[in-house]
């Protein structure tokens, strides 16, 4: 580059510091046309300097890549306290003011652009879903290069420049995701170019990676894959010069990798990817210092580095002084617009990357196809007649969806896709693998579509960056271990609510979990894996954000699986058995029933059309219904005219009132099902407070007598693992006689006879090992066919 455009980049870094300053702390006089007065700085300064002149300096340069190499870049903030740079970085090129009209590029619009900040009515601090260009919200760290590689699965012609910050880069998430390269395949993916940014401190201390030398870098990164390359210093003229040249050898670097293999060549392993190593003072071109203590290069420019701007003379001179050494009238015109000289450094139409389509993955985003699930149905003669693996049908379901679209799906998993039983998928396609594969390895290739990683972390957040990217996913897990990512579904669902408030964010494909070996199937490997608290967790977001579903056997979750991933902005879980058990529904009952989200199984009961019950055994999950049949046998047996009503709970959230979810039933509706006065025993699949937390405003709530996982767990038998939670048969049955009133006084022979089973139960299996055989070969006894529920 000639000194003549590194000059003209130095301006537009300029630019966008000032514009950064001016949003952290004035809300009037934006181009210091006046010396600055205590009412031109806002009442309270929030936001963070310290990393974003590093984050604008990077910005500057990237712009130059896209120019003059024609590409399509996102810019992925790591640095969650970057949010001014990402806003005033935006609003030079032009694409904040065409989402936002209002903050026009003009002094005007620079005033509105500054008091919006961290201010009430305004703006978060960081790269926020309002902040153009961005799919990483900046709230909590960690996360940033699992959804730069996600970004760029499947998009060939898309490179993501990814900065990290020393700080992020502690974090265990951050610290994994750097193994993504392994899962890259250079013909059909895009590049990720990593940049890590030292600036050596953290809120309050020193980052681990700014005090490591550069050999002790250079070896770490080499040991993970990459060529570092390193940029370094202060000197703003001389730090320009190494950055442009660096970048251009990252980036002949990329073309040359995809060339090679684009055009036919064999890889040769995986390609040894660059990354580079920023190293720039933290508040770099700030105070030098403030009231006589260190402020640029140490902790103190994290955050407001002059922080009494009003009250103080000393102080306000200081930001004056500051603000005007990036020579505001050197880069904007009387009118307050960039100088036409520095607009023509910013790429041009969704070149930008505030406009990338990318980066609003909702304008790029295909319907799934997806095929007929009555092709995948199991046969169901009689509820309860034949057996199946639920997860195994909804796999030879996934296999048609990896058919149907070629670069348009993944499947994410922690090396659970095989335990989890959807082995149908690798019929059709392979675990995604770049690294060297041994004559005696399955089911691994360069281009399988199966993303396995043992990071639950890693595959969330990459199914993040391809969802926020414009195509669609799911995600399986352990139910015990999927809480790792509960963060990270808090971010997620935030960043869901505040887009739909945003009309130019553009609907994208949901967040779908499919948890299998859950808590009632965990009892081989014990305590430590029983956990169906997820839920409960999701339960707590904004209701048109989550779904929650427990089918309760293959034709349900074929229903419930085709009917989330056809669905946009929502966040799916569905909880589901993976071990041989019950079908209960053929198909078309099965959609009937998932429809209407829950209803009563007529089929399973004793009422007759319009009779009242007198109890109500009610159940959701897989688990739960079966021994809610087995306890409805019983008590068929033991009280032949005793009235029983069964009602099964597909769609969680239809517990709820339709005020507090889109999904939840009518007072009208949910008092046929549950009645208004009898009693209800509920067997439910999680914690049982939860079914009381969503039901609490029904008029029969009190009356909810629900058994659910109790926190009892051990490595133990299946049915045992239920009768230590009382949910099994014998403690439903004997909860209906407790609590139909007068029941237990005409009959306490019954309760002393379930007792006695809890009691064969109990010493059997510390015999034998073993369930009871009246457990391990009950079936239900009707042969009626499996009526859809109504």
């Amino acid at each position: 580059m000639t000194s003549h455009d590194l000059s003209l980049l130095d301006r537009y870094w300029r630019a966008a510091n000032y514009l950064s300053v001016g949003q952290i702390y004035l809300m009037d006089n934006p181009l210091l046309r006046e010396p600055l007065k205590p009412e031109h700085i806002k009442p309270r300064l929030l936001g963070h300097w310290g990393t974003t002149p590093g984050l604008n300096f990077i910005y500057a340069h990237l712009n130059r890549i896209i120019r003059q190499r024609d590409l399509n870049l996102i810019y992925i903030c790591g640095p969650g306290h970057g949010g001014p740079g990402m806003v005033a970085n935006t609003w030079l090129e032009g694409s904040y003011s065409e989402i936002y009209p209002h903050i026009s590029e003009d002094a005007a619009g620079m005033q509105r652009l500054f008091k919006q900040f961290s201010f009430p009515g305004g703006i978060p601090s960081h790269a926020a879903p309002e902040t153009p260009g961005s799919i990483n919200e900046g709230g909590e760290l960690g996360y940033a290069l699992s959804h730069a590689f996600g970004a760029a699965f499947d998009n060939p012609d898309l490179v993501v420049p990814c900065v990290i910050g020393d700080g992020e880069a502690e974090t265990g998430p951050l610290a994994a995701s750097w193994h993504g390269i392994k899962f890259l395949n250079p013909q059909r993916d895009g590049a990720v170019l990593p940049i890590l940014h030292l600036n050596g401190y953290k809120i309050a201390n020193p980052t681990i990676l700014g005090r490591a030398s550069d050999e002790d870098l250079q070896q770490l990164f080499s040991g993970y894959g990459y060529e570092p390359l390193f940029v370094s210093g202060d000197e703003p003229q001389a730090m320009h010069a190494q950055m442009a040249e660096t970048l251009d050898n990252a980036f002949d670097k990329i073309a040359a990798y995809q060339r090679h293999v684009r055009q036919g060549g064999k890889p040769d392993g995986i390609p040894r990817w660059p990354m580079i190593i920023l190293r720039s003072p933290k508040g770099w071109t700030g105070p030098q210092t403030v009231d006589g203590k260190k402020v640029e290069g140490f902790w103190r420019a994290h955050q407001v580095p002059v922080s009494a701007c009003r009250e103080d003379d000393g102080h306000r001179q200081i930001l004056e002084q500051w603000m005007r050494s990036y020579q505001p009238d050197d880069l904007f015109d009387e009118n307050g617009r960039l100088m036409p000289e520095l607009r023509e450094l910013a790429p041009k139409g969704d070149k930008r990357m505030g406009a990338s389509p990318w980066a609003n993955g909702g304008l790029l985003r295909r319907e799934l196809n997806t095929p007929d699930i009555r092709d995948f149905a199991l046969e169901v003669s009689a509820p309860g007649e034949a057996q199946g693996q639920a997860t195994e049908q909804l796999g030879r379901y996934l296999s048609a969806i990896f058919q149907l679209n070629q670069d348009n799906f993944r499947l994410f998993g922690p090396d659970e896709t095989a335990s989890n039983r959807l082995t149908p998928v690798f019929d059709v396609t392979n675990r995604t693998w770049q690294e060297r594969l041994e004559p005696y390895d399955e089911q691994l290739a360069v281009d399988g579509r199966v993303m396995e990683i043992l990071s639950e972390h890693q595959c969330q957040g990459w199914l993040e960056g391809y969802l926020l990217t414009g195509r669609h996913g799911l995600f399986n897990c352990y139910e015990a271990f999927i809480h790792i990512v509960d963060s990270m579904f808090n971010q997620h669902a935030k960043w869901l609510k505040v887009t739909r408030k945003l009309g130019w964010r553009k609907p994208i494909s949901s967040l779908n979990y499919l948890l299998s070996s859950h808590v009632w199937r965990q009892d081989h490997n014990g305590y430590s894996h029983q956990d169906p608290g997820f839920i409960d967790h999701v339960a707590n977001k904004k209701a048109d954000i989550v779904r929650i579903y427990l089918p309760p056997d293959a034709n349900t979750l074929l229903w419930v699986g085709d009917h989330c991933l056809r669905t946009w902005d929502r966040i799916n879980v569905i909880v589901a058995g993976k071990q041989p058990s019950p079908q209960w529904l053929d198909m078309e009952s099965a959609i009937a029933h998932c429809e209407a989200g829950m209803g009563e199984w007529r089929w399973a009961g004793t009422c007759k059309q319009g009779e009242a019950p007198d109890v109500v055994i009610a159940c959701a999950g897989d688990v739960p219904t079966m021994e809610a049949l087995a306890a409805v046998d019983l008590l068929r047996g033991y009280l032949p005219d005793l009235r029983i009503r069964v009602v099964n709970v597909v769609d969680l959230m239809a517990l709820q009132t339709q005020e507090q979810h889109p999904h939840g039933k009518s007072d009208a509706e949910f008092d046929a099902l549950f009645t208004e006065d009898k009693p209800v025993i509920f067997a439910f699949h999680g914690y049982p407070t939860l079914i009381h937390r969503l039901a609490y405003q029904r008029k029969n709530y009190r009356n909810f007598h629900v058994h659910g996982f109790n926190e009892e767990g051990t490595t133990t038998t299946p049915f045992d693992m239920t009768v230590l939670n009382e949910l099994d048969r014998y403690h439903l049955a004997q909860a209906a006689i407790l609590h139909i009133p007068g029941l237990a006084d005409r009959h306490g022979e019954l309760l002393d006879d379930l007792q006695e089973r809890i009691a064969e139960h109990h010493r059997y299996v510390r015999e034998y090992g073993e369930d009871l055989p009246e457990v391990r070969g009950w079936k239900w006894p009707s042969q009626t066919a499996p009526g859809a529920p109504e």
